[in-house]
C-alpha cells in the first residue's frame, strides 16, 4: 500500500511511545448535575489526555467525531490554524493511533475536514485504520448560497469516515429516518389492511435467469413478460406468495406493470448515501444562530458545526447508552447532542474556552436548554457529567510507577500493561479480573490492611488466601495461573510454582506500556 512521507514522518509516527500517561483530577467546581452519568470533559492537551484514558477505554468507543484544525492558512480566534502540511500531519498521526486504539471493533470515527488536507487525511487514514476499513467520504453542503468573494466558492466540507472492522460497523450501523416528504410517498388506495405503501416501479433484474422467465397475467388479464435483457426480481412460486398476500400492484385497473409494495410500517429507515444536504442536517448560518443564541453574538466561533449534522452521525453510528467521543470538542457541539440523545461522552478541549464554553454549554443543557436539535429529540434537561483536568504522570522518568498512585489508577495500569484491554473492576478487590486463561491481582496501598509486612501490600499465606477467596467470588470457575503485583512476597519460589503464581513487584515491575 502506498504511504505518505513527510519531512518528520519516522519521528511522528514514533511520537506516541513518548507520551506519558497522565492522571485525570476532577475539578469539582466545574462538574455538572448527576456525577453518575458516566460523562466526562477534559480540559487539556488531547494527546496527553488520549494516553490517559486508554487504560480506562480502550476498545470501547462506539463512534469518534473529531473536526480538527483545517490547516487553511487562516488565523481563528480560539485556535492557531496556520500550519504546514508537515506541522498538520505530525500533529493528526500520533492522535489517529490512540483514537484507533480506543475504539470500539463496530465502531466507527468521523472527521470532518476541506480541500486543503482531506487527500493527505485519507492517505494517513488508510495507513492508520487500514485500506479495508474505509467506510466513506460524506460531503456535507455546508454553505446556503455561493461565496461572493470566490471565482469558485466552497460549498462544502467533507466527513471521512473509517470504521475499526467495517463488517461489524455496517452490522450495527442504523438507517435515518424517513423524511417527511418520503412519508408522504407511502398511500393506500386499495385499503389494505397493513396500511400505507409504497410500489416499486420495477419488478424486473438485468440478467437471464431461467427460472426467472415467466409469464405474468394480471387481475385485469393483461399479460407480460420480462424486458428485453431482463428476467423477474423473484422465481415464480415466490411471486404467487406475494400476489396471495396482497403486496402485488397492478394500478387501479388491474392491467399495469406488475409492482411490489413496501410498506411503511415496514420501513425502519433508509440508508444514507455519501451528499448530506443543507436542508437535511444544517448549514454554517444555522449552527453561528445556534452559538449566538448560547453565548451572544459578541461570543462566538468561527466554524461551529450544526447540532443536525452531528445528530446524523450519532444517529447512524450509536445507539443510546454508547460511548462517543471528541477529542477538538471546540464548543461542545457533539457532547451536547450526544447529551440530548442519551449516548455517553467524552469531550477533550484544550483551550480556555473548556471553561468558558464547553462547560457552561452542557449546564445549560442539563438544565433542559432548547436550543439545536432539542425539540426533535423532545429534550426536557438532565443528566450530568464531570469535568477534569491533566494531572502528573502515573510513571517517572524511568517508566515506574509513581509510590503516590491510588489503588485504582495503578489496577487499570497493571490491567492494561497485562492485557492491552481496559479495566472495567469497581471497588477494592485484590482479585483484578482473568483475561485469556490468566488472572491478574494486585496489592497495593493498603488494599487489604496496612502496609506492614502481614497488612495488605506483602504476599503471604494469608494474602494469597484473601486473593483466591476473591477470585472464587468474581470468577468461580477460574483456575487458571495469577500474576500478583505487591510490594513483596514472603513466599518461596518453590511455593509459587506450585501456587502457578508469578509474582511481579510494585512499583518497579510495574511500567509504561509503550
Amino acid at each position: 500500500m502506498p504511504i505518505l512521507q513527510w519531512l518528520t514522518r519516522d519521528e511522528d509516527t514514533r511520537a506516541v511511545r513518548s507520551v506519558p500517561y497522565r492522571l485525570l483530577q476532577e475539578e469539582s467546581a466545574l462538574s455538572c448535575g448527576d456525577p453518575d452519568a458516566a460523562n466526562m470533559l477534559i480540559h487539556g492537551d488531547n494527546l496527553d489526555a488520549l494516553k490517559a484514558l486508554l487504560p480506562f477505554y480502550a476498545g470501547r468507543v462506539k463512534c469518534i467525531y473529531i473536526d480538527p484544525p483545517y490547516n487553511t492558512r487562516s488565523a481563528f480566534e480560539h485556535y492557531d490554524d496556520n500550519l504546514e502540511h508537515s506541522k498538520w500531519l505530525a500533529m493528526m498521526w500520533p492522535r489517529l493511533e490512540l483514537l484507533r486504539d480506543l475504539l470500539a471493533e463496530d465502531g466507527s470515527i468521523w472527521v470532518s475536514i476541506d480541500d486543503n488536507e482531506v487527500h493527505y487525511l485519507k492517505v494517513i487514514m488508510d495507513e492508520v485504520f487500514g485500506r479495508k476499513n474505509f467506510t466513506s467520504t460524506i460531503v456535507w453542503q455546508k454553505r446556503i448560497g455561493p461565496d461572493s468573494r470566490a471565482i469558485l466558492g466552497a460549498a462544502h466540507d467533507y466527513i471521512v469516515v473509517y470504521s475499526k472492522n467495517l463488517e461489524a460497523f455496517k452490522a450495527t450501523a442504523n438507517k435515518i429516518p424517513l423524511r417527511e416528504d418520503q412519508i408522504a410517498e407511502f398511500q393506500n388506495p386499495d385499503n389494505d389492511p397493513r396500511g400505507p405503501w409504497t410500489s416499486s416501479s420495477n419488478f424486473s433484474a438485468q440478467g437471464f435467469r431461467k427460472n426467472q422467465m415467466y409469464k405474468i397475467v394480471t387481475p385485469g388479464g393483461a399479460e407480460y413478460y420480462p424486458p428485453e435483457g431482463r428476467c423477474w426480481v423473484t422465481i415464480e412460486s415466490e411471486y404467487f406468495r406475494l400476489l396471495k398476500e396482497g403486496r402485488m400492484w397492478f394500478g387501479r385497473d388491474g392491467r399495469g406493470m406488475p409492482r411490489k409494495k413496501t410498506y411503511l410500517k415496514e420501513r425502519e429507515g433508509q440508508a444514507t448515501w455519501s451528499w448530506w444536504s443543507n436542508s437535511e442536517v444544517g448549514h454554517t448560518q444555522e449552527s453561528k444562530k445556534e452559538i449566538i443564541a448560547l453565548f451572544g453574538a459578541s461570543n462566538t466561533f468561527d466554524t461551529p458545526k450544526p447540532e443536525r449534522l452531528i445528530q446524523r452521525i450519532l444517529h447512524i453510528a450509536t445507539n443510546p447508552g454508547e460511548l462517543v467521543l471528541d477529542s477538538f470538542l471546540g464548543s461542545g457541539t457533539t457532547a451536547a447532542v450526544a447529551h440530548k440523545m442519551g449516548r455517553h461522552y467524552i469531550g477533550i478541549e484544550m483551550g480556555d474556552h473548556a471553561v468558558t464554553h464547553c462547560a457552561p454549554r452542557l449546564q445549560k443543557v442539563i438544565e433542559g436548554e432548547q436550543g439545536g436539535i432539542s425539540k426533535s429529540v423532545n429534550w426536557q434537561g438532565g443528566g450530568g457529567f464531570r469535568f477534569y483536568r491533566l494531572g502528573p504522570p502515573v510513571f517517572d522518568e524511568d517508566g515506574h510507577v509513581r509510590e503516590d498512585i491510588r489503588f485504582p489508577t495503578l489496577a487499570a495500569h497493571v490491567w492494561f500493561s497485562e492485557t492491552n484491554a481496559p479495566w472495567k473492576g469497581k471497588g477494592k478487590s485484590p482479585f483484578l479480573g482473568h483475561h485469556d486463561g490468566k488472572g491478574y491481582a494486585l496489592l497495593y496501598n493498603g488494599i487489604l490492611g496496612d502496609r506492614r509486612p502481614d497488612g495488605g501490600n506483602v504476599l503471604t499465606r494469608s494474602t494469597l488466601q484473601i486473593i483466591r477467596e476473591a477470585a472464587a467470588k468474581k470468577a468461580p470457575t477460574f483456575d487458571g495461573p495469577l500474576t500478583i503485583y505487591g510490594e513483596q512476597s514472603r513466599l518461596g519460589p518453590t511455593t509459587l510454582a506450585r501456587e502457578n503464581i508469578t509474582f511481579k513487584q510494585t512499583p518497579y515491575d510495574v511500567r509504561a506500556r509503550r
